[in-house]
Formats: structure tokens, C-alpha cells, sequence
């Protein structure tokens, strides 16, 4: 039984940002906390509001995938980002520097990023990253979702993800306090789009030391086509920079690019 449920008088205190976590919300259950974010973002004066829930039914992932989580095992949340200049490419960037950051080190191992939103532990999934965009009234609205593992066990993993899927306490052989973490996150959130706005170099410095897959070979699916080769670099508005097998160069966006495992 986990003594860590998710308050927004617990959360507030202490927390000095400059943006993110402006305002927070905790839902027991939702379907989506992006769609909540998506009906905050209605209006301007909700920019770095941030939606937490206990158990979404519905959480949404990258390329169609599901987040779905039991009440109160995740840090499940959704920040509205108005009027963002940032690309989604340098978002996804900094989002991932972001998380893996305030995720830091848990047992013997440090986050790490799998291009383009998976944060790893020992080599396995930990937390996942979707990054929305919308344009309304020529300026670009985002939400940015967050999904954390933190009491999951193995076995409250689905079978066909359980050997690449882990969770913070599984790699510490302790219990995380998410309050704690809630509070890491944000600041990490706001610290890291701070510098990205004013230096996008050190964030991709950054994102290079944390990123598992730079020098390695890789196999992605971009527009219902398979390429495999091994990654050179990341360019921050076009997306992973990739020396092809039987081929030149290529970019691939996250938009419509995977992994292959």
C-alpha cells in the first residue's frame, strides 16, 4: 500500500518556477490528462497549468500506443504550453533532458533517452513523452504529456512489454515518493525550457550525454518504410540524424518516425 497520493497542497510549496506548475490540477481518474490540458489551453492565462491523475483509462503514446496505468503506481501528467516558441523537435528535446534529469539516478543506474520520448533505466522504459501541438490564432499551443513508472512490479506489466518495461522502484528496491518527484520534474521543466529558449546548445550537449543510441546501430520505421544504420548526431528542428545502410544521410522526424525493436 503506497502512503504518496497526489495533492496540490503538497505539491505547491516550495515550488519556486518561473512557468511550469503556474497552476495544478489532480484528477482521481480521467481518460486523458491531454485532453484535460487540451480544454485548459482555451485560454492564455492557463499557460504552464498542469494536470496530474491517479488512473487514466485512455492515455494516449506515440504512433497510435496506449498509456494506461492503475491508480496511484505513475506520475501521469499534462502541462499547457501557450504561445511556446520552441520547434516540436527542440521540445521533444528538452522535455526528454527534462525528465531523464529530474529522474536522475535510481539503483546503479542513471535515466537515460531513447530518441525520439522513451527515458530508460537498466536499458528499459520508465517513462514516456507525447508532445501535442495546435495552432490557434496564428501562435502555437502545446501539451506536453508525461508518463512515469513508479511502483509498478513486474508483474503489473502486460506480458508483451514486461522484458523492456521497468519502474523507479523496481531498480531501487525502494519505494519513490512521487510527491517528491512531482516537485523535481516541474523545476526540472521549467530550469531546462528556460535554457532551451536561451541556449539551445547546451541542451542538446545535454541530450547527446544522456542518449543511448548515438554512435549505435538503429532500425526505424519512417512512413511505412524500414532503415536501418547507425546514428550520427541529432539535428534540433529536423529531428535524428541517421548514416544509412546501402544509403547517404538521412534525417527522420519523431512525427512520423519509430523504433523497431
Amino acid at each position: 500500500m503506497h502512503t504518496d497520493p497526489l495533492n496540490p497542497d503538497l505539491i505547491t510549496p516550495g515550488l519556486k518556477t518561473a512557468r511550469i506548475g503556474s497552476q495544478i490540477v489532480v484528477f482521481a481518474s480521467t481518460a486523458s490528462t491531454n485532453d484535460i490540458a487540451w480544454h485548459y489551453a482555451a485560454k492564455k492565462a492557463n499557460d504552464g497549468l498542469t494536470v496530474f491523475a491517479e488512473e487514466q483509462s485512455a492515455g494516449r503514446g506515440r504512433t497510435g500506443n496506449k498509456w494506461l496505468s492503475s491508480t496511484g503506481q505513475s506520475i501521469l501528467c499534462s502541462i499547457v504550453l501557450m504561445d511556446e516558441k520552441l520547434e516540436p523537435e527542440m521540445l521533444t528535446l528538452t522535455s526528454a533532458v527534462a525528465v531523464a534529469s529530474a529522474i536522475g539516478t535510481c539503483g546503479k543506474n542513471h535515466a537515460k533517452i531513447k530518441w525520439p520520448n522513451d527515458i530508460l533505466l537498466n536499458s528499459k522504459k520508465v517513462a514516456g513523452i507525447l508532445v501535442e501541438s495546435k495552432i490557434s490564432r496564428g501562435k502555437k499551443n502545446y501539451v506536453l504529456g508525461i508518463g512515469i513508472n513508479c511502483h509498478q512490479s513486474p508483474e503489473n506489466f502486460d506480458e508483451h512489454i514486461r522484458p523492456v518495461a521497468t519502474s523507479i522502484d523496481s531498480e531501487t528496491g525502494a519505494n519513490i515518493d512521487r510527491i517528491s518527484l512531482c516537485k523535481r520534474l516541474l523545476i526540472s521543466l521549467d530550469e531546462w525550457l528556460i535554457t532551451a529558449a536561451a541556449e539551445k546548445q547546451t541542451v542538446i550537449d545535454k541530450w547527446l550525454e544522456l542518449n543511448t543510441q548515438l554512435h549505435s546501430r538503429v532500425t526505424l520505421r519512417h512512413n511505412n518504410r524500414t532503415f536501418t544504420g547507425v546514428v550520427l548526431g541529432i539535428d534540433p528542428q529536423k529531428g535524428l540524424i541517421v548514416q544509412v545502410e546501402g544509403g547517404g544521410v538521412r534525417i527522420f522526424d519523431a512525427d512520423h518516425t519509430s523504433n523497431v525493436r
